[in-house]
């Protein structure tokens, strides 16, 4: 799992979850509230979800096989964007269906001290739990805003638990204002537009979720610190004058791959060049810890090759073309004589 800590904000959510589930179905039987309904199996829903990513985590960590020889990060994507799809098919369509209903055939709530005794329960609860995702979650967010964390982490399990515990808060709010409303006015009406409200919430996360983790799916680079530090740790200024162009992809969360052509001094012999690209790939690893699977690809740089498109990569990460030498004089003419 996570060097971040993210075991501990799954199983905490994980326990809020389950007790919650329980209680809110317990206050459907009672009250007949399809917002209690649609809170219970959104609970449920969410237990299921931090299971996965559990599961995920630890199926990430078999140890790499010919047939996957970079080994199965991925995995903890794989079992991210399920995560989202659950999300979005149990919670959030059976919410908007529940409150469609109850719109359409509303009845009266009874027993109200049981769905707003659950409710206040559930969102102490959840709040519990929405506390220990943050504290994890600043452990590795940095300066970044909440968003760009969500956005742009590598590790999925802390921004799914996030956007779940915020939406499990959100929604136990919107419960709590139909189930109040349909008490305060007789009219059943109000709690199934809550429960439809918190359909639409869960959808609009679970939409939120799979965009992000498909990004994490198809491959994303290095984030732009991790870059600076690789491209400054390469470079030597002896043998290896330069980068000719890079390209850098996560296979896991903390599994960083690294590919770069660099350039090289056209006179250094092989055993120079062996000794400066295992010296390079040294300091990637001290640089950046996660960079475990590393290649380096020696090559003399060609300013009009970069120049033509024929040299992948941005030109300005190759050092500057040597001055071409002065032309020779050209030879005296002979005297050939009279």
């Amino acid at each position: 799992m996570s060097a971040s800590g993210g075991t501990k904000a799954i199983v905490a959510a994980l326990v809020a979850n389950l007790s919650i589930a329980v209680a809110k179905f317990v206050a459907f039987l009672f009250s007949g509230s399809s917002s209690m309904l649609a809170e219970s199996v959104h609970s449920l829903a969410d237990s299921g979800n931090q299971g996965l990513l559990l599961l995920g985590g630890k199926k990430a960590k078999r140890e790499a096989t010919p047939e996957h020889p970079f080994g199965y990060g991925r995995e903890r994507y794989i079992y991210a964007f399920l995560v989202s799809i659950v999300l979005f098919s149990v919670g959030g369509m059976f919410a908007v269906y529940e409150g469609y209903e109850k719109i359409k055939h509303p009845h009266e709530i009874t027993a109200w001290y049981w769905p707003v005794g659950v409710l206040i329960f559930a969102i102490i609860a959840e709040i519990f739990s929405f506390r220990t995702a943050i504290k994890e979650s600043n452990q590795t967010r940095g300066n970044r805003s909440w968003t760009e964390f969500v956005r742009r982490s590598k590790a999925p399990e802390l921004p799914v638990v996030l956007l779940e515990d915020l939406g499990a808060l959100v929604g136990l709010v919107l419960a709590l204002g139909g189930v109040g409303l349909a008490l305060a006015t007789g009219n059943g009406v109000w709690d199934g537009i809550g429960t439809l409200c918190i359909g639409i919430l869960l959808i609009v996360i679970a939409i939120i979720l799979a965009v992000e983790t498909k990004s994490l799916l198809l491959g994303e680079s290095a984030g732009l610190e991790e870059v600076e530090k690789i491209k400054a740790a390469v470079v030597d200024g002896d043998t290896v004058t330069g980068i000719i162009h890079m390209r850098t992809l996560h296979l896991g969360p903390e599994e960083l791959l690294v590919a770069a052509k660099i350039a090289v001094r056209h006179d250094e012999t092989a055993t120079e060049i062996a000794n400066a690209i295992n010296a390079a790939e040294n300091r990637i690893r001290e640089a950046v810890p996660i960079a475990r699977v590393i290649y380096l690809e020696p090559d003399i740089f060609n300013a009009e090759a970069a120049a033509a498109g024929t040299t992948p990569g941005d030109p300005s990460d190759a050092p500057a073309p040597a001055p071409a030498p002065d032309p020779a004089p050209a030879p005296a003419p002979k005297d050939l004589g009279h």
